[in-house]
């Protein structure tokens, strides 16, 4: 008998899952039977159920994958499916569920239970799908939720962590509003471990059957089980994929069931501080530069900034396939001596947010009002009203616009009036007004990244901004992969450096093991042959080009060590949470 939960195979009669511990319908408070959920006698001794209620079934909306994964995800799941049925893959497990829904639901008739419990659902799923995780199980109150398969993410750790706060706050705000109107108290708990599976098949209805390797789904269900209401917990096994980009408070060891040991656990209180695997690296420290002198200290870039500091903007693109070295090398320009005297406003796009609006927008603004994740809307509010009044009191009117797009509420009747095309313009004209005037008081390097990623408004608004920069002291600039196209091509103020591969010598310099010691023969032949552009394991292996190796597989036989030794060189270009250069 499969469990309906976490797709594990029990044995027939079994009243609990023994992966995840979700019990197999209700128990007979009387006699120990197991009875149908929703009887209301137990057909073994006749006794009333009241006592052992349980949540009514999920609606037909939510009885398969394809009824509630959003047509974009779908596409690319069928598309991608071939490629990994029978795959090993590296995944990152979810569990949420309404901390005591049968209490919550017991006294109410289905009809009003689901009118409650189908919001919380909805905003469960929609957290995994913004971050383009599969919600592959609907149970009566809760979810179970894949990321990195059957979409394949390097980043599906630091995904699955996104979502669970997401869905968090998107809940607390939904159970606040419950708590005033219907009185009842709501809150979900959050569990994620991060190991492998065997994908066994996709079906057409886009759900996945598995095989769990070791405890990857069960070590997920005991951490949601053993969460806190409104809390997230996670394994070390999550945390080192995700380290960094979220914050974390150690709970110490807790007991699991099913395993001989206690088990490290870790409460996810926030998002971290580091957006990149650049700035993880730095945090570590940096690897030598290596390979990229001639790049940064070209004509192009020095003469761009000569001329955008003189008042005639430019706009700089860094060009180059992932893992060549783009942002390496735009941090080392952003921390070079020339740049001493500019303000530096970065950004960047990620691979999740192409359907949120303005995204690295307001990442950027964020940076720009100094902006902190404990600042409340009464704190953002005063950091915009102050910095934007003392650098322009004429910019005073595009105040709403920044509360608005800071997700602050906004009362200005003017704003309130607008459709929302005049506030599209607004948003636009105003961001653009903003850098322009700020280029005016000192001049400005803006930096946005994988613009690959970009969504359609911050590119509107960036060719809206290099549109203007003519006459202003601003330097724009921009790194993207080969594939995205723009339409500053034809620009006097645009130029482009392209990035290859790094030479033989300088790859060789760069993974040096420290203290001169020569690689072993196997890693040298593998590292050669890498160059050479052949597929190679990272444990040495010649690959199959016929078998898929997507982001997420296993990292080989190489030590965590030798893995990691160039993560933040010049040639292995660092990137962030989807970033892989």
């Amino acid at each position: 008998m499969k469990c309906p939960r976490c797709q594990a195979e029990n044995r027939e009669g079994a009243r609990f899952c023994r992966e995840c511990g979700a019990t197999f319908g209700a128990v007979c408070s009387s006699c120990g039977a197991k009875v149908e959920a929703g009887s209301k006698f137990c057909d073994g001794c006749g006794a009333p159920l009241a006592a052992t209620p349980v949540p009514g079934p999920a609606p037909s909306r939510f009885a398969s994958p394809e009824s509630y994964t959003p047509k974009h995800l779908a596409e690319k799941i069928l598309t991608s499916k071939s490629a990994l049925e029978g795959e090993r893959k590296q995944v990152t497990v979810l569990f949420a569920d309404l901390k005591g829904s049968m209490e919550l639901l017991a006294d109410r008739d289905p009809e009003e239970a689901r009118k409650l419990l189908d919001p919380v659902l909805e905003r469960m799923m929609e957290a995994v799908h913004h971050y383009e995780g599969t919600v592959n199980q609907v149970m009566g109150d809760g979810i179970m939720a894949l990321f990195g398969a059957p979409l394949a993410h390097e980043d599906h750790a630091v995904r699955a962590c996104y979502a669970a706060l997401r869905m968090q706050e998107s809940v607390r705000r939904y159970a606040e509003e419950v708590r005033r109107t219907v009185g009842v108290p709501m809150h979900i708990r959050v569990g994620v471990n991060s190991g492998d599976v065997v994908v066994r098949s996709i079906g057409n209805d886009l759900h996945m059957d598995y095989t769990a390797v070791g405890q990857t789904t069960h070590l997920a269900a005991r951490m949601e089980q053993a969460a806190m209401p409104s809390s997230i917990l996670i394994t070390a096994d999550a945390l080192r994929l995700a380290e960094g980009y979220i914050q974390v408070k150690p709970l110490g060891p807790i007991p699991v069931k099913g395993l001989t040991g206690p088990l490290e656990a870790y409460e996810v209180t926030g998002v971290g501080r580091v957006r990149t695997r650049l700035q993880a690296a730095a945090a570590r420290g940096l690897t030598r530069f290596v390979g990229r002198d001639a790049e940064l200290d070209q004509d192009q870039l020095r003469k761009a900034l000569e001329q955008a500091g003189a008042g005639h903007g430019q706009v700089v693109a860094l060009v180059g396939e992932p893992g060549v070295g783009k942002s390496r090398l735009v941090w080392e320009f952003t921390h070079a001596h020339r740049t001493r005297e500019w303000l530096i406003l970065e950004s960047g796009s990620v691979s999740y947010g192409k359907a949120t609006s303005y995204l690295p927008v307001i990442d950027l603004l964020k940076a720009y009002f100094k902006i902190q994740a404990r600042d409340d809307h009464r704190d953002i509010r005063e950091k915009v009203t102050g910095k934007l009044l003392t650098l322009d009191e004429a910019l005073k009117p595009a105040l709403p616009t920044f509360l608005a797009l800071l997700d602050v509420p906004v009362d200005d009747p003017e704003w309130q009036a607008l459709d929302p095309i005049q506030r599209r313009q607004w948003t636009l004209d105003a961001v653009k007004r903003l850098l322009l005037r700020e280029s005016q008081v000192q001049p400005l390097l803006l930096v946005f990244e994988d613009l690959h990623w970009i969504d359609t408004e911050t590119q509107v608004l960036l060719d809206r901004l290099v549109e203007s920069l003519p006459t202003a002291r601003l330097l724009l600039l921009v790194n993207y992969r080969p594939e995205y196209q723009h339409g500053w091509g034809g620009k006097t103020y645009y130029s482009q450096v392209r990035l290859d591969t790094l030479p033989p010598e300088s790859a060789r310099e760069l993974l040096q093991p420290p203290g001169g010691r020569p690689w072993s023969s196997t890693v040298q032949a593998a590292l050669d042959r890498a160059h050479r552009g052949e597929p190679v394991l990272s444990g040495g292996e010649r690959a199959d080009p016929d078998r898929h190796e997507g982001p997420g597989r296993p990292a080989g036989r190489l030590s965590p060590r030798d893995r990691a030794r160039g993560d933040s060189g010049a040639g292995h270009g660092p990137g962030g949470p989807g970033r892989p250069d």
